[in-house]
């Protein structure tokens, strides 16, 4: 029943022709009250967002725009209010050399004291010791400077160690990460450039692109499964545990272990053969609007138009509010809106 309700509203609400959809454009008026999926294109894979003041900053996974913007070495995107967002530039001048050759992949960007820390993958496609390194700047756009490699595949025992997320527990710094070959968590040294003691499993190898969030005393893991870049016919999907402790155990709203092949609740997915985008997955931070409504910024594939001219997937950036039902988050019909939606708010009682 519940497939069926949800099917029958993707059609309704959440399928508008391409002709009703442009009525209202993604790079809105900022006092415009609605907007419309997607937030950002043509590219801003794998994002990650910090808020600075009243801004917000977001980036993505290096990639070619071709003759939609260009090369762009960690793209820096930037937006007062979650749906207008300007292109800054690129996050980095020059690409880190501890490694010969890979992609800058899936940063995770977080403001520590005064200046902001980028963790980010280097890796390539069947990379057979892909890793992690560290970048800090002075500004959130940049210029990211290297600090070199926290550690490869290798050296941690991790095969495939990419996808970073950095957090801060009782004055400590933590990684988490992980991509197919299980979500694991390490303690960080004082200044976050190495690991220190024993790493700890907390997913198993059907997930990657870890983000744990927390909230009435759980800390939520999100992580993404299927395939991310098979164009139109991506399975990519968010699925997500709970914990009352960092490192776990994390368990399903059925209570099954996310060290499982089979666990995790669904937040967003592409259920309904309605819904016009492929492979929403790889969740940025969630972010709290002024009435404290909880927003999902994540990336996704117009399966009308899923690639770039050059070949690249076309993974534009998508937002949604999240619906809390009895502890656990989802998407209205676990699929990306694609109708209109009433924006963020970011004063109270608007």
């Amino acid at each position: 029943m519940h497939l069926i309700f949800c099917a029958a509203l993707a059609f309704v609400f959440c399928s508008e022709s391409s002709e009703s959809r442009n009525v209202i454009p993604y790079n809105l008026t900022s006092d415009t009250l609605k907007y419309t999926n997607p937030v950002f294109e043509p590219v801003l894979a794998d994002p990650t967002v910090v808020k600075v003041g009243e801004e917000f900053y977001a980036y993505g996974t290096e990639d070619n725009w071709g003759n939609e913007g260009g090369y762009r070495l960690v793209p820096v995107i930037k937006s007062k209010d979650l749906i207008n967002w300007k292109l800054v530039g690129n996050a980095m001048s020059t690409k880190p050399d501890w490694k010969e050759k890979g992609g800058i992949w899936a940063p995770d960007v977080t403001q520590v004291k005064d200046q902001f820390y980028m963790y980010y993958s280097f890796s390539t496609w069947g990379d057979v010791n892909p890793g992690i390194g560290l970048a800090i700047a002075d500004k959130p756009e940049g210029p990211f400077i290297d600090h070199g490699k926290v550690f490869d595949s290798e050296e941690i025992g991790v095969k495939n160690s990419i996808d970073p997320f950095y957090m801060e527990k009782d004055g400590k710094r933590y990684l988490m990460w992980g991509s197919f070959h299980g979500i694991f968590l390490t303690e960080l040294t004082a200044d976050g450039r190495k690991p220190t003691g024993e790493k700890v499993q907390v997913a198993g190898n059907h997930l990657e692109a870890p983000y744990v969030y927390e909230k009435d005393g759980y800390y939520y893991l999100f992580g993404s499964t299927g395939t991310c870049c098979a164009g139109a016919k991506s399975s990519y999907r968010i699925l997500v545990g709970r914990s009352e402790m960092l490192e776990g155990p994390y368990v399903d709203k059925y209570g099954k272990s996310m060290r499982d092949y089979d666990s995790g609740t669904l937040v967003v997915g592409t259920n309904a053969s309605t819904n016009g985008y492929a492979g929403p997955g790889h969740n940025a931070e969630i972010v709290t609007d002024a009435e404290g409504q909880d927003w999902l910024l994540y990336h996704g594939m117009s399966k009308e138009k899923p690639k770039l001219n050059n070949g690249t997937n076309r993974r534009v950036l998508l937002l949604d509010k999240i619906i809390w039902t009895s502890g656990w988050p989802s998407i209205a019909c676990e699929e990306p809106s694609m109708s209109s939606q009433k924006s963020p708010s970011w004063q109270k009682n608007q």
